[in-house]
């Protein structure tokens, strides 16, 4: 697992805590891995997810960081969205 995926999951662990999307996510960091969210939290996996965001790792360390918007990010074709759109905006908003 690379360090990127590692501290992804430190760092969504801190900001989904107490979060309810109702149903699962995945990051997909290009080069690096993925990182699944859910109810629980998140971890190092790649299953499947009612919807997928898939990103770079500059413009994924943006939008966890705070300096990346994930809604301008996808508006500027920066973040792809495959799946559950509704849910997408609710990880958006647990992310902000």
């Amino acid at each position: 697992m690379s360090d990127i995926i590692d501290q992804a999951v430190t760092v969504l662990n801190e900001k989904l805590t107490g979060a309810d999307f109702g149903g699962t996510a995945k990051f997909a960091i290009e080069g690096e891995g993925a990182v699944m969210m859910d109810d629980t939290g998140a971890r190092a996996a790649d299953e499947e997810a009612d919807v997928t965001l898939s990103a770079d790792v500059e413009t994924f360390q943006g939008i966890l960081s705070g300096d990346t918007n994930p809604t301008s990010a996808f508006m500027t074709g920066k973040l792809k969205v495959d799946g559950d759109m509704g849910m997408a905006m609710k990880l958006a908003s647990a992310l902000a």
